[in-house]
This record gives C-alpha cells, sequence and structure tokens, in this order.
C-alpha cells in the first residue's frame, strides 16, 4: 500500500508538470489561457496591494517629509545667510554713500578758500586721557599731519590736531569743554572766545562790548598767527541766545555749532592756507524754510426749505 501511494504521488507529480509545460507552451504561443489565472490572481492579491499602500502610506510621507524637511530647513539657512550678507552691503553702500557726501562738502568749502587739506577717515571716536571729547584719525606724521593743525567737517570746524603718530593722529573736537577759539561775528569784526561745553551747544564771551550780538549771527574762525591751530573764515555756528545781564562788561551767549559731532565720518586737516583772508565767503547758505501747504475750503450753503 504504502508502494501504491507512492506510485500515485508520482503519478500526479508527472501530470502536474506536463500540464504546467502544456500550459506554458500555450502562453509562449500567444494563447489567451492564463489570463484568466492572472486576472483571477489580480483580483484576490488587490485588496492586499490596498491594505498595503493605507498601512505604509503614512510611513512614507514621513521619511518623505524628513528629507523635504532637512532640504527645507536647509534652503531657509542659505536664505538667511543671503539675507544677512545683502544687509552688510546695504549698511556699508549707506556708510561709503555718506562718506561721500561729506567728502564732497569739505571739498568745496576748501577750496572756496583755498585751503590745502588731506582727507582723513574717522577710525574711532570716544574720550582720551586728556580730553573728553576725541576722534582718532587714519593719517598721522606719514601724511604731514603736525600738532595744533586745523580739522574741517563738511560744514566747518571740527577741531584741532593734539597728538600725531606715523599713521594716525588724535583730534580734540570743537564740543569738548577744553576747547577754545578765536571766533568773529561775520559781517563785522566784533570778536569773541567760543569755548565748548561738551554738547553741540558752545558758550561764547565777547571781547568788547562795542557791538550787540543777536540771535542768529554766525560766526568764523577768526584766526591764529602763522594759521595754527586755526585757520581764519571757517564756519563755527550760529547764535542761539544772548546774555544781557547787567553789570556784564559784554554780551555772552550760546552758540550751535554747524558741526554735528556725533555723525563724523570723513574729515580734513589743513596743511596750509593762502595768505589772503576767505572774509565771510564761507557762510553757510540759510536753510529754505519748507512752504507750509495750503488747503481752500470751500463752502457751499445749504438749499432754504421751501415753504
Amino acid at each position: 500500500m504504502r508502494y501504491g501511494g507512492e506510485g500515485r504521488t508520482r503519478l500526479l507529480l508527472i501530470i502536474l508538470i506536463v500540464t504546467s509545460l502544456f500550459l506554458i507552451t500555450l502562453d509562449l504561443r500567444g494563447v489567451s489561457v492564463l489570463d484568466g489565472a492572472k486576472q483571477g490572481t489580480q483580483t484576490i492579491l488587490s485588496p492586499f496591494q490596498r491594505a498595503g499602500n493605507v498601512v505604509l502610506s503614512p510611513v512614507k510621507n514621513f521619511v518623505s517629509d524628513i528629507t523635504h524637511l532637512g532640504r527645507t530647513r536647509s534652503k531657509l539657512e542659505q536664505l538667511e545667510a543671503d539675507n544677512a550678507k545683502l544687509k552688510s552691503t546695504l549698511l556699508n553702500r549707506k556708510s561709503a554713500d555718506a562718506a561721500l557726501k561729506q567728502l564732497e562738502a569739505i571739498l568745496d568749502l576748501a577750496g572756496t578758500a583755498s585751503y590745502k587739506i588731506v582727507n582723513a577717515k574717522v577710525i574711532s571716536q570716544g574720550s582720551s586721557q586728556s580730553f573728553s571729547q576725541t576722534i582718532t584719525i587714519d593719517i598721522g606724521t606719514n601724511a604731514g599731519i603736525k600738532k595744533n593743525m586745523t580739522v574741517l567737517s563738511q560744514a566747518g570746524i571740527a577741531g584741532v590736531v593734539k597728538e600725531v603718530y606715523p599713521t594716525t593722529a588724535l583730534v580734540m573736537l570743537a564740543s569738548d569743554p577744553s576747547f577754545k577759539i578765536g571766533v568773529r561775528i561775520a559781517g563785522s569784526q566784533q570778536i569773541g572766545i567760543l569755548s565748548g561745553r561738551g554738547t553741540r551747544s558752545g558758550a561764547l564771551q565777547l571781547l568788547d562790548n562795542l557791538t550787540d550780538i543777536k540771535v542768529g549771527d554766525v560766526l568764523l574762525a577768526r584766526g591764529s598767527v602763522a594759521n595754527r591751530p586755526f585757520v581764519p573764515g571757517v564756519p563755527v555756528g550760529y547764535v542761539t541766545a544772548v546774555d544781557n545781564s547787567a553789570g556784564e562788561i559784554a554780551q555772552s551767549g550760546a552758540v550751535r555749532y554747524y558741526t554735528n559731532f556725533t555723525g563724523l565720518g570723513v574729515v580734513a586737516v589743513v596743511l596750509s592756507a593762502p595768505a589772503g583772508n576767505p572774509g565771510d565767503a564761507l557762510i553757510p547758505p540759510k536753510p529754505v524754510p519748507t512752504p507750509i501747504p495750503t488747503v481752500t475750503v470751500y463752502v457751499t450753503p445749504s438749499p432754504s426749505p421751501t415753504e
């Protein structure tokens, strides 16, 4: 019986092999015998495929999101770096434009008075052991700079050279409380002494009482012997207040400097000045007031009520 069972098994195996070979031969010859079986298999497996997609889709999406998140973060970091670079370039451009504007004004001022100057960049601003308000410029003895030379800003007097080194120099600003300069009122020979007060406002003391000063009077540098420390004619400031206290020998007042000491980027050191005094040629033009726009209102009378 065991032999009989083995024989039936072998016979069944042979029949299956022959049948398979037969079906394969027919399929290769173009006979669509296996299509139905394929379709049936596909029909049976489709639900399992869909279930697999449902189960695996969140995993696939999660992996895809992780990949895209890394790329997005990298792009954001690159954009932030580009934005910071553009901001830096813009700030540098604004700084360069402001320095160029100051330099043009200085050259115009020096050219009008025929001062021989050398331009300098302000590399630091602060105080020193001797003075409370100073700037350091990027030129020194190598450029011909010496102590007690006049320093100009775009608007007028900036200060005076106090310490000089080969490639740098220390400038005491006109706002320093230790700063003093001889001035005269434009249009006259009324003279006085202007002292710094630590701000953009200076204190004026006239040396005689022959002429009264008034608010708005322009002050120019009177000049020094051999043009050091101050060359003549440099705009200094204008009178903002007058003190007429009784018992005073001469008038005094408050003066606002033309120079904005906190905004200095470029200055110029006067190496020499012409023999002639420029007089009042450097007086800054008065600012033109901005006209206030007027608005005309037309009133239309309301119609009278009819009776």
